[in-house]
C-alpha cells in the first residue's frame, strides 16, 4: 500500500510551497519513505508520493521516471500480477525490478487505452506526458485502491489535484470557490484525460471506461478446460486468484475471522506458501470484545485445521468505543454499517502493525457481494433480481466495503490483498446461471461452499457457517457490537437533536442517534464534503429497516 498525491495548474510557486505537506497528510500509507517531484519544466505541476516498500526495495521510489522514456512522469499505487508476462511479451527492456514499470512502457508503445487494458491487478495512477502535453487518472475495475480527484476548472481550464485519500486534498479546496470545485472519488474502471496547457493549467478532455465489471479482461488468463463444471470454473479461479497475489518482497499474514470468505483465503495462502518459496508460519489475526465472541471461537477452529500461529485479540468495549471517531477521520465516511465494521479492522491492524512483520494482509472483502452472501438475499423475488442485487454491490464496492478495508489498514502502513475482487474471478462467478449463485434452503454463497467440499481445506462447519458480518462477529451473540455503541451515543446524542437533524441536514438525514452522531463527527473533519457518500447502506427488501446489522432480521433468528 503506498499514497500518491498529484497538483497541477497552481496558481504560484509559493501555493504549490504551501501545499506540498499535505501530502504528509497519508504518510501511514507509506511509512517506508517519500518523495516529490516537479513535472518536466511545470514547476506549478507537482507529483507527490509516500511509499510502502513491498517489490523491489532498492529501485520501486517514486514519482517514476525511465531513461527510455524520459517524458513520462508516473506515481502509481497497486500491484500488477501479470507485468512479467507482459514484459516478455513486448520485450520491454526493464530499469528496475517494479510491476509499476510496465505502465510506462505499455502507454509509450500503445496510449492510455491500449495499457489499461492490458493491466492485471489493482491500481491507481496519475500519469504526466510532457511531450504530447497530456495528464492521466486512472483506477482499477472494482476500485480496490482509492483515487480522489478534485476540479477547479474555469471555462475550459483551471486547477486540478488527485491523491488516494480526501484528507491530503481538503487544504487545497481551501484555495478554490466552493461552487467551482469539488473533490470526488474517481470512478472505477474508467481513465480521465487531460490536456496539459503551456502555463501548467489542465483543460478536461474526457472521462472513459475500459472495463465494467463482470466483463471478461482483456488479458490473458490460464482458464479451466471448457468440460469444467461450474464448482471447477469457481475453484480454478479462486486459486489464482491468490496465487497471484503472492508475489511479495516482504512477509504476508491473513486477517482471519473464522467466517467462510477470510477462512479460505487463509487455507488457500496457507498451500500456496511452498510454491513460492515463503518457510516461515503463516500468521493469522482474529478481533472480539471477549472471549465469547463467534469469530474468535471460529477462527481458532480454522487455525488449528489449517495450521498457522494465531493470534486471538479480546480487546474491551471501552478500546472499541474510544476507537470510534479515529474511525470516522481514517475512513472518511459517515456510514453506519461501514463505521460499525471498520472499528474491528483498525484495532486488528493496529495490533498487525505493532507485533508482527506482516505488512501484506490478505482478506475476504469482497465474497458477500459477488457470492450473494448477504442474508437479505433469502429475501430476492428471483434470481434475475437477486444478480441484478450483486452486480449494483459490487459497482458500488469503493464507497463501502472496499474504501473501509483500504483506509483502516492502510492507516496502520499495511497492504490488503483481497482475491475475491480479482477480476476474472468475477468475471467468472456472475458468468454462471443466476439460480446458481441464489442461496440454496438456509445457506447462502451455496456455490461458493459447494466448490471446496470435500477439499479439506477447511472443516466441514466452517465451510457451512452461516454468515455473519464482521461488526457483528466480533461480539457475542447476548451482547453485539452494535447494541454497545447505541448505548453508548444513547447518552451523548438527545432526542431533541435527533428530532432537528431533518432541518439541518438535506442529504442522507440521519434517521437514529448512532447516525446523527457519525454524522457530525464526519462534518468536524470534512465540511461539506457528505456528498462523498452518495446513500448510507442498508438492507434490501427488508421492508423499512433502519438498522444495517444482519443480526436484527427476521431470517437471522430463524
Amino acid at each position: 500500500m503506498c499514497g500518491i498525491w498529484a497538483l497541477f495548474g497552481c496558481h504560484n510557486d509559493k501555493m504549490v510551497a504551501r501545499l506540498i505537506p499535505e501530502l504528509l497528510k497519508i504518510r501511514h500509507r507509506g511509512p517506508d519513505a517519500f518523495s516529490v517531484l516537479s513535472v518536466g519544466q511545470y514547476s506549478n505541476c507537482v507529483l507527490g508520493f509516500v511509499r510502502l516498500s513491498i517489490v523491489d526495495p532498492l529501485h520501486g521510489m517514486q514519482p517514476l521516471k525511465l531513461k527510455q522514456h524520459e517524458h513520462l512522469f508516473m506515481i502509481f499505487n497497486g500491484e500488477i500480477y501479470n507485468f512479467k508476462e507482459l514484459r516478455e511479451k513486448y520485450g520491454f527492456n526493464f530499469e528496475t525490478s517494479c510491476d509499476t514499470e510496465i505502465i510506462l512502457h505499455l502507454y509509450a508503445k500503445g496510449g492510455i487505452e491500449f495499457c489499461v487494458k492490458q493491466l492485471y491487478g489493482v491500481f491507481t495512477f496519475v500519469l504526466a506526458d510532457v511531450k504530447e502535453s497530456k495528464v492521466f487518472y486512472a483506477r482499477d475495475t472494482l476500485g480496490v485502491r482509492p483515487l480522489f480527484v478534485l476540479e477547479h476548472l474555469t471555462g475550459s481550464r483551471g486547477l486540478t489535484a488527485a491523491a488516494s485519500e480526501v484528507k491530503s486534498l481538503t487544504k487545497v479546496l481551501q484555495f478554490c470557490p466552493m461552487e467551482t470545485a469539488t473533490i470526488k472519488p474517481h470512478l472505477p474502471g474508467h481513465y480521465t484525460e487531460f490536456d496539459l496547457l503551456s502555463d501548467g493549467t489542465v483543460s478536461f478532455i474526457k472521462c472513459e471506461q475500459f472495463h465494467q465489471i463482470g466483463a471478461k479482461p482483456f488479458y490473458h488468463v490460464v482458464e479451466p478446460d471448457v468440460s469444467a463444471s461450474s464448482l471447477e470454473k469457481v475453484r480454478h479461479a479462486l486459486n489464482n486468484a491468490v496465487n497471484m497475489r503472492m508475489m511479495a518482497d516482504c512477509k504476508i499474514g491473513c486477517m482471519l475471522s473464522g467466517g467462510l470468505d477470510s477462512s479460505l483465503i487463509c487455507a488457500l495462502v496457507k498451500e500456496q506458501m511452498p510454491k513460492w518459496g515463503l518457510n516461515y508460519d503463516l500468521e493469522t489475526f482474529a478481533i472480539g470484545l471477549d472471549k465469547n465472541s463467534t469469530d474468535l471461537i471460529a477462527a481458532q477452529k480454522v487455525s488449528d485445521h489449517v495450521g498457522t500461529k494465531h493470534h486471538s485479540i479480546v480487546k474491551s468495549p471501552e478500546d472499541f468505543l474510544l476507537a470510534v471517531d479515529d474511525v470516522i477521520y481514517q475512513i472518511e465516511s459517515y456510514d453506519v454499517t461501514s463505521i460499525r465494521a471498520s472499528v474491528g479492522m483498525y484495532l486488528v491492524s493496529k495490533y498487525i502493525k505493532e507485533n508482527s512483520e506482516c505488512k501484506i494482509i490478505f482478506s475476504g472483502e469482497g465474497a458477500d457481494e459477488l457470492c450473494q452472501g448477504y442474508i437479505y438475499f433469502h429475501k430476492a423475488p428471483d434470481s434475475k433480481a437477486a444478480h441484478q442485487e450483486s452486480l449494483r454491490l459490487l459497482n458500488d464496492l469503493y464507497l463501502f466495503d472496499v474504501l473501509r478495508a483500504d483506509r483502516t489498514t492502510a492507516g496502520h502502513g499495511l497492504e490488503l490483498r483481497v482475491p475475491f475482487l480479482d477480476h476474472y474471478l468475477v468475471h467468472t462467478y456472475l458468468s454462471l446461471d443466476d439460480e446458481e449463485k441464489l442461496p440454496k434452503g438456509d445457506i447462502e454463497k451455496f456455490t461458493l461452499r459447494k466448490s471446496f467440499e470435500h477439499t479439506n481445506l477447511l472443516p466441514e462447519e466452517i465451510l457451512w457457517r452461516r454468515k455473519e458480518a464482521f461488526s457483528d462477529g466480533v461480539s457475542s451473540l447476548e451482547r453485539p457490537w452494535f447494541a454497545i455503541l447505541q448505548d453508548h451515543i444513547e447518552a451523548v446524542i438527545s432526542d431533541e437533536e435527533l428530532e432537528h437533524a431533518s432541518k439541518i441536514y438535506t442529504h442522507n438525514v440521519p434517521k437514529t442517534k448512532e447516525a446523527l452522531y457519525y454524522r457530525k463527527k464526519f462534518d468536524h473533519f470534512y465540511p461539506k464534503l457528505d456528498h462523498l457518500i452518495p446513500y448510507t447502506w442498508l438492507p434490501k427488501w427488508c421492508g423499512d429497516q433502519v438498522d444495517p446489522s444482519a443480526r436484527v432480521l427476521s431470517h437471522f433468528n430463524a
